[in-house]
Order: C-alpha cells, then sequence, then structure tokens
C-alpha cells in the first residue's frame, strides 16, 4: 500500500503562485513516478505533470513555463510550484503515483486550487 497526502492548496487571485506537497509513505519501492492530476467540474481528469527517480519531466501543454515539478527522494515528496495561476487552473489537485511515467496508479485524497478574483 501507498499513502499520498497532499497539502498547499486554497485560494488565489489571478496571477498569483501556489506550491503544493505530496508526502508518500508506505510501500514506496513499488513506484517510479510521482505526480500531479486535477480535475475541474465537469471535466476529466488530467494529467498536469510528472516526474521520475531520474528527474524526467512531463508537463501538460497548457501549464508548460507556469507550473515546475519537483522531488525530494530522500523525502519521498513532490512538490508542485504553480506560477502565473490561471481562471482555468481551477480545479481539485491529485497527487499520483505509479510504476510508469504517468504515475497513475496511486492517488491522494486531492486538495482544491481555486483561482479567482
Amino acid at each position: 500500500q501507498v499513502q499520498l497526502v497532499e497539502s498547499g492548496g486554497g485560494l488565489v487571485q489571478p496571477g498569483g503562485s501556489l506550491r503544493l506537497s505530496c508526502a508518500a509513505s508506505g510501500s514506496i519501492f513499488s513506484f517510479n513516478a510521482m505526480g500531479w492530476y486535477r480535475q475541474a467540474p465537469g471535466k476529466q481528469r488530467e494529467l498536469v505533470a510528472t516526474i521520475t527517480k531520474g528527474g524526467s519531466t512531463t508537463y501538460a501543454d497548457s501549464v508548460k513555463g507556469r507550473f515546475t515539478v519537483s522531488r525530494d527522494n530522500a523525502k519521498n515528496t513532490v512538490y508542485l510550484q504553480m506560477n502565473s495561476l490561471k481562471p482555468e487552473d481551477t480545479a481539485v489537485y491529485y497527487c499520483s503515483a505509479g510504476t510508469t511515467w504517468r504515475a497513475n496508479s496511486y492517488w491522494g485524497q486531492g486538495t482544491q486550487v481555486t483561482v479567482s478574483s
């Protein structure tokens, strides 16, 4: 079993920044990649960014240049730095982990990010 616990969501104005964190515990040897997905109301869950143990990253086109994913392997923690936030970034953000670069085998409980003036 893998447990993922997110923190750092909230309300921010357009153009602002937020940093999400996710700490992993349990059978962490079972996965290689960690990352973030998001789901807006009425939409499917979509990949935001993932990062492998080796540091290879994947980003959705909509967040490239604005979001940065990073990880601390010693702390089994993954981060998502979100800058220049837009209203369309509003969603529940889920931490994820998995054996492939998609990191979509295990999920956190989600944290709400709302971008609004």
